[in-house]
Protein backbone atom coordinates (compact mmCIF):
# COMPACT_ATOMS: atom_id res chain seq x y z
CA UNK A 1 0.00 0.00 0.00
CA UNK A 2 2.87 2.77 0.80
CA UNK A 3 4.58 1.73 -2.26
CA UNK A 4 2.22 1.91 -4.44
CA UNK A 5 0.95 5.92 -3.41
CA UNK A 6 4.86 7.04 -3.13
CA UNK A 7 4.29 7.53 -6.59
CA UNK A 8 1.64 10.29 -8.52
CA UNK A 9 -0.37 7.56 -10.19
CA UNK A 10 -3.75 8.38 -11.24
CA UNK A 11 -5.03 5.10 -9.80
CA UNK A 12 -4.05 5.97 -6.77
CA UNK A 13 -6.99 8.48 -6.79
CA UNK A 14 -9.49 5.58 -7.27
CA UNK A 15 -7.71 3.60 -4.54
CA UNK A 16 -7.52 6.45 -1.93
CA UNK A 17 -11.37 6.78 -2.22
CA UNK A 18 -12.39 3.22 -1.66
CA UNK A 19 -9.60 3.16 1.10
CA UNK A 20 -11.43 6.31 2.25
CA UNK A 21 -14.92 4.32 3.07
CA UNK A 22 -13.15 0.75 3.95
CA UNK A 23 -11.82 2.81 7.31
CA UNK A 24 -15.74 3.86 8.15
CA UNK A 25 -17.26 0.14 7.65
CA UNK A 26 -17.46 0.48 11.57
CA UNK A 27 -19.61 2.84 12.11
CA UNK A 28 -22.03 2.09 8.68
CA UNK A 29 -22.74 -1.00 10.36
CA UNK A 30 -23.55 -0.21 13.54
CA UNK A 31 -24.97 3.80 12.89
CA UNK A 32 -26.08 5.66 15.57
CA UNK A 33 -30.09 6.88 15.36
CA UNK A 34 -29.08 10.36 15.34
CA UNK A 35 -26.28 12.49 14.46
CA UNK A 36 -26.76 16.31 14.78
CA UNK A 37 -23.98 18.25 13.14
CA UNK A 38 -23.96 22.23 13.82
CA UNK A 39 -20.42 24.00 12.09
CA UNK A 40 -21.31 27.51 13.42
CA UNK A 41 -20.99 28.71 16.75
CA UNK A 42 -24.08 30.49 18.73
CA UNK A 43 -22.55 33.87 18.08
CA UNK A 44 -22.93 33.15 14.82
CA UNK A 45 -25.76 31.78 14.37
CA UNK A 46 -26.89 35.25 15.93
CA UNK A 47 -26.67 36.66 12.56
CA UNK A 48 -26.13 33.78 9.96
CA UNK A 49 -29.28 31.33 10.20
CA UNK A 50 -28.45 28.21 8.42
CA UNK A 51 -31.29 25.10 8.69
CA UNK A 52 -28.60 22.12 9.12
CA UNK A 53 -30.07 20.45 12.38
CA UNK A 54 -31.79 17.42 11.59
CA UNK A 55 -30.74 18.10 7.71
CA UNK A 56 -29.00 14.77 6.90
CA UNK A 57 -29.63 11.39 8.07
CA UNK A 58 -26.83 9.43 9.85
CA UNK A 59 -26.11 7.69 6.65
CA UNK A 60 -25.74 11.24 4.60
CA UNK A 61 -23.46 12.39 7.39
CA UNK A 62 -20.90 9.90 7.85
CA UNK A 63 -21.13 9.75 4.06
CA UNK A 64 -20.77 13.71 3.36
CA UNK A 65 -17.96 13.39 6.26
CA UNK A 66 -16.38 10.92 3.84
CA UNK A 67 -16.72 12.24 1.16
CA UNK A 68 -14.88 15.58 2.66
CA UNK A 69 -12.31 13.49 4.44
CA UNK A 70 -11.39 12.09 0.17
CA UNK A 71 -11.67 15.96 -1.07
CA UNK A 72 -9.18 17.77 2.06
CA UNK A 73 -6.71 14.46 1.24
CA UNK A 74 -6.10 15.43 -2.45
CA UNK A 75 -6.13 19.53 -1.76
CA UNK A 76 -4.05 18.39 0.79
CA UNK A 77 -1.88 16.17 -1.20
CA UNK A 78 -1.32 18.84 -3.69
CA UNK A 79 -0.64 21.38 -1.46
CA UNK A 80 2.89 19.63 0.11
CA UNK A 81 3.66 18.21 -2.97
CA UNK A 82 3.67 22.06 -4.94
CA UNK A 83 6.35 23.17 -1.68
CA UNK A 84 8.23 19.93 -1.90
CA UNK A 85 8.34 18.73 1.60
CA UNK A 86 8.70 15.24 0.88
CA UNK A 87 11.69 13.57 -1.22
CA UNK A 88 9.40 12.82 -4.57
CA UNK A 89 5.41 13.85 -4.91
CA UNK A 90 3.36 11.30 -4.69
CA UNK A 91 -0.19 10.34 -2.49
CA UNK A 92 1.85 9.67 0.75
CA UNK A 93 -0.07 12.69 2.13
CA UNK A 94 -3.34 11.98 1.34
CA UNK A 95 -3.04 8.56 2.51
CA UNK A 96 -1.88 9.52 5.86
CA UNK A 97 -4.72 12.37 5.99
CA UNK A 98 -7.58 9.87 5.36
CA UNK A 99 -5.76 7.75 7.86
CA UNK A 100 -5.63 10.17 10.45
CA UNK A 101 -8.45 11.59 9.90
CA UNK A 102 -10.46 8.09 10.56
CA UNK A 103 -8.27 6.81 14.13
CA UNK A 104 -11.96 7.97 16.48
CA UNK A 105 -15.69 7.28 15.83
CA UNK A 106 -15.88 11.41 16.56
CA UNK A 107 -13.71 12.11 13.02
CA UNK A 108 -16.03 9.99 11.59
CA UNK A 109 -19.42 12.66 11.14
CA UNK A 110 -19.72 15.89 10.38
CA UNK A 111 -18.33 18.20 12.17
CA UNK A 112 -17.08 21.64 12.98
CA UNK A 113 -13.47 21.06 13.10
CA UNK A 114 -13.84 18.86 9.95
CA UNK A 115 -15.01 21.88 8.11
CA UNK A 116 -12.09 23.76 9.50
CA UNK A 117 -9.73 21.57 7.99
CA UNK A 118 -10.54 22.98 4.89
CA UNK A 119 -9.61 26.45 6.30
CA UNK A 120 -6.04 25.30 7.81
CA UNK A 121 -5.07 23.44 4.49
CA UNK A 122 -5.33 26.47 3.06
CA UNK A 123 -3.39 28.41 5.76
CA UNK A 124 -0.38 25.79 5.43
CA UNK A 125 -0.47 26.78 1.73
CA UNK A 126 -0.34 30.22 2.45
CA UNK A 127 2.38 29.86 5.33
CA UNK A 128 4.61 27.95 3.25
CA UNK A 129 4.79 30.82 0.42
CA UNK A 130 5.93 33.00 2.96
CA UNK A 131 9.75 32.63 2.73
CA UNK A 132 8.76 32.80 -1.22
CA UNK A 133 7.59 36.50 -0.86
CA UNK A 134 9.36 39.52 -0.93
CA UNK A 135 6.54 40.65 0.64
CA UNK A 136 4.32 39.12 3.74
CA UNK A 137 1.89 41.62 4.38
CA UNK A 138 -1.02 40.67 2.28
CA UNK A 139 -0.84 37.22 2.97
CA UNK A 140 -0.65 37.72 6.91
CA UNK A 141 -3.62 39.66 5.99
CA UNK A 142 -5.47 37.04 3.77
CA UNK A 143 -4.13 34.37 7.01
CA UNK A 144 -5.90 36.63 9.77
CA UNK A 145 -9.25 36.75 7.81
CA UNK A 146 -8.92 32.87 7.22
CA UNK A 147 -8.52 32.56 10.67
CA UNK A 148 -11.76 34.82 11.82
CA UNK A 149 -13.65 32.56 9.28
CA UNK A 150 -12.72 29.89 10.86
CA UNK A 151 -13.79 30.90 14.85
CA UNK A 152 -17.04 31.52 13.49
CA UNK A 153 -17.32 28.24 12.60
CA UNK A 154 -15.20 26.77 15.57
CA UNK A 155 -13.52 29.27 18.36
CA UNK A 156 -11.02 27.65 19.51
CA UNK A 157 -9.86 28.47 16.03
CA UNK A 158 -8.97 31.79 17.33
CA UNK A 159 -5.49 30.42 18.79
CA UNK A 160 -3.95 29.89 15.36
CA UNK A 161 -4.01 33.18 15.25
CA UNK A 162 -0.45 32.82 17.15
CA UNK A 163 0.61 31.01 14.39
CA UNK A 164 1.03 33.67 12.32
CA UNK A 165 3.92 35.41 14.74
CA UNK A 166 5.86 32.27 14.82
CA UNK A 167 5.74 31.72 11.31
CA UNK A 168 7.15 35.22 10.87
CA UNK A 169 9.66 34.04 13.58
CA UNK A 170 10.41 31.44 11.62
CA UNK A 171 10.66 32.79 8.18
CA UNK A 172 11.38 36.62 8.15
CA UNK A 173 13.53 39.33 9.27
CA UNK A 174 11.36 41.64 11.95
CA UNK A 175 8.63 44.12 10.13
CA UNK A 176 6.14 45.39 11.93
CA UNK A 177 4.37 45.83 9.24
CA UNK A 178 3.55 42.29 8.41
CA UNK A 179 3.36 41.54 12.51
CA UNK A 180 0.02 43.62 12.37
CA UNK A 181 -1.59 42.97 8.96
CA UNK A 182 -2.44 39.15 10.21
CA UNK A 183 -4.01 40.71 13.23
CA UNK A 184 -5.92 43.75 11.18
CA UNK A 185 -6.95 41.03 8.60
CA UNK A 186 -8.51 39.24 12.00
CA UNK A 187 -10.31 42.36 13.11
CA UNK A 188 -11.87 43.05 9.78
CA UNK A 189 -13.84 40.65 9.73
CA UNK A 190 -15.44 40.95 13.39
CA UNK A 191 -15.20 44.47 12.94
CA UNK A 192 -18.80 43.46 10.85
CA UNK A 193 -19.72 41.09 13.56
CA UNK A 194 -19.34 43.99 16.07
CA UNK A 195 -21.11 46.51 14.15
CA UNK A 196 -24.16 44.13 13.35
CA UNK A 197 -24.36 43.18 17.33
CA UNK A 198 -24.42 47.13 17.92
CA UNK A 199 -27.35 47.18 15.81
CA UNK A 200 -29.17 44.92 17.75
CA UNK A 201 -28.52 46.34 20.58
CA UNK A 202 -26.51 43.62 22.17
CA UNK A 203 -23.00 44.23 22.67
CA UNK A 204 -22.76 42.02 25.78
CA UNK A 205 -23.39 39.46 23.05
CA UNK A 206 -20.56 40.35 21.61
CA UNK A 207 -17.95 41.00 24.56
CA UNK A 208 -19.01 37.67 25.59
CA UNK A 209 -17.63 35.69 22.63
CA UNK A 210 -14.03 36.22 23.88
CA UNK A 211 -14.40 35.42 27.55
CA UNK A 212 -13.36 31.59 26.56
CA UNK A 213 -9.90 32.96 26.23
CA UNK A 214 -9.82 33.91 29.90
CA UNK A 215 -10.48 30.53 30.93
CA UNK A 216 -7.35 28.56 32.81
CA UNK A 217 -5.55 25.27 31.43
CA UNK A 218 -6.69 22.27 33.05
CA UNK A 219 -4.17 20.54 35.37
CA UNK A 220 -6.08 17.59 35.92
CA UNK A 221 -6.87 15.15 32.98
CA UNK A 222 -9.58 12.58 33.46
CA UNK A 223 -8.72 10.13 30.56
CA UNK A 224 -9.92 6.52 29.62
CA UNK A 225 -6.35 5.03 27.90
CA UNK A 226 -8.19 2.24 26.61
CA UNK A 227 -10.40 4.77 24.01
CA UNK A 228 -6.58 5.70 23.23
CA UNK A 229 -4.95 2.37 22.34
CA UNK A 230 -5.07 3.26 18.74
CA UNK A 231 -2.53 6.08 19.36
CA UNK A 232 0.66 3.47 20.29
CA UNK A 233 1.33 2.35 16.33
CA UNK A 234 0.75 6.28 15.20
CA UNK A 235 3.51 7.38 17.78
CA UNK A 236 5.96 4.66 17.19
CA UNK A 237 5.15 6.11 13.62
CA UNK A 238 5.48 9.56 14.75
CA UNK A 239 9.27 8.44 16.42
CA UNK A 240 10.50 6.95 13.72
CA UNK A 241 9.42 9.91 11.02
CA UNK A 242 11.11 12.43 14.01
CA UNK A 243 14.40 10.35 14.36
CA UNK A 244 14.62 10.22 10.12
CA UNK A 245 13.93 13.78 10.27
CA UNK A 246 16.83 14.73 12.99
CA UNK A 247 19.24 12.15 10.74
CA UNK A 248 18.31 14.46 7.29
CA UNK A 249 17.47 17.86 8.79
CA UNK A 250 21.08 19.25 8.37
CA UNK A 251 21.14 17.81 4.63
CA UNK A 252 17.67 19.48 3.77
CA UNK A 253 17.05 22.94 2.26
CA UNK A 254 16.04 25.72 4.79
CA UNK A 255 12.83 25.77 3.65
CA UNK A 256 12.25 22.61 4.40
CA UNK A 257 13.44 22.69 7.54
CA UNK A 258 11.52 26.06 8.19
CA UNK A 259 8.66 24.01 6.97
CA UNK A 260 8.76 21.05 9.36
CA UNK A 261 9.56 23.87 12.25
CA UNK A 262 6.48 25.66 11.46
CA UNK A 263 3.95 22.61 10.89
CA UNK A 264 4.92 21.30 14.53
CA UNK A 265 4.25 24.24 16.00
CA UNK A 266 0.33 24.45 14.42
CA UNK A 267 0.29 20.59 15.43
CA UNK A 268 1.41 22.17 19.31
CA UNK A 269 -1.42 25.21 19.03
CA UNK A 270 -4.35 22.50 17.47
CA UNK A 271 -3.35 20.81 20.88
CA UNK A 272 -3.57 23.59 23.29
CA UNK A 273 -6.30 25.23 21.61
CA UNK A 274 -8.80 22.59 23.55
CA UNK A 275 -9.01 24.50 26.73
CA UNK A 276 -10.79 27.61 24.93
CA UNK A 277 -13.89 25.12 24.50
CA UNK A 278 -15.51 24.35 28.08
CA UNK A 279 -17.20 22.03 26.26
CA UNK A 280 -14.76 20.69 23.69
CA UNK A 281 -14.94 16.88 22.03
CA UNK A 282 -13.18 14.50 20.87
CA UNK A 283 -13.34 15.91 17.13
CA UNK A 284 -11.26 18.92 18.25
CA UNK A 285 -7.92 16.82 17.81
CA UNK A 286 -8.97 16.46 13.90
CA UNK A 287 -7.14 20.14 13.71
CA UNK A 288 -3.99 18.16 14.44
CA UNK A 289 -4.64 15.49 11.28
CA UNK A 290 -3.00 17.74 8.80
CA UNK A 291 0.51 19.06 10.47
CA UNK A 292 0.51 15.64 11.66
CA UNK A 293 -0.06 13.73 8.26
CA UNK A 294 2.71 15.51 6.76
CA UNK A 295 5.51 13.77 9.47
CA UNK A 296 3.99 10.59 8.63
CA UNK A 297 4.34 11.25 5.05
CA UNK A 298 7.92 11.89 5.37
CA UNK A 299 8.54 8.83 6.84
CA UNK A 300 7.11 6.89 4.51
CA UNK A 301 8.89 8.40 1.78
CA UNK A 302 12.58 7.90 3.42
CA UNK A 303 11.49 4.40 4.65
CA UNK A 304 14.06 1.93 3.10
CA UNK A 305 12.99 -1.52 4.69
CA UNK A 306 9.67 -2.09 3.26
CA UNK A 307 8.57 -5.17 4.76
CA UNK A 308 9.01 -3.19 7.86
CA UNK A 309 7.29 0.25 6.55
CA UNK A 310 4.24 -1.83 5.33
CA UNK A 311 3.59 -3.94 8.27
CA UNK A 312 3.72 -1.19 10.37
CA UNK A 313 1.11 0.90 8.12
CA UNK A 314 -1.03 -2.75 8.02
CA UNK A 315 -0.69 -2.60 11.79
CA UNK A 316 -1.90 0.58 12.33
CA UNK A 317 -5.15 0.10 9.43
CA UNK A 318 -5.84 -3.15 11.84
CA UNK A 319 -5.48 -1.18 14.84
CA UNK A 320 -8.05 1.67 13.71
CA UNK A 321 -11.00 -1.09 12.40
CA UNK A 322 -10.45 -2.98 15.41
CA UNK A 323 -11.07 -0.72 18.06
CA UNK A 324 -13.90 1.44 15.70
CA UNK A 325 -15.94 -1.74 15.77
CA UNK A 326 -14.77 -2.78 19.25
Amino acid sequence: MINQFRNLNPINLLILFAYTFFLRMAIFAELPAQLNFEFLESYTKFFIQIPVQGFFSPAANVFFAGIIVYVQAVLFNRVINNHGLLNKPGFLPALMYVTGASLFMPFLVLSPTLICNFLLIWMMDKFLKIGKSPNAIMIMFDIGMIIALGTLIYFPFIVMLVMIWLTLLLYRSFDWREWVSGLVGFLTIFFFVGVFYYWNDSLSMFYKIWLPLGNKFPSVFKINYNDYLVLVPVLVMMVLAVLQLRENFFRSFISTRKAFQMLFFMFMVSIVSFYTKPDFRLYHFLLCVPPGAVLLAYYFSNAKKRWFYESLFLILVFAIQYFLFV
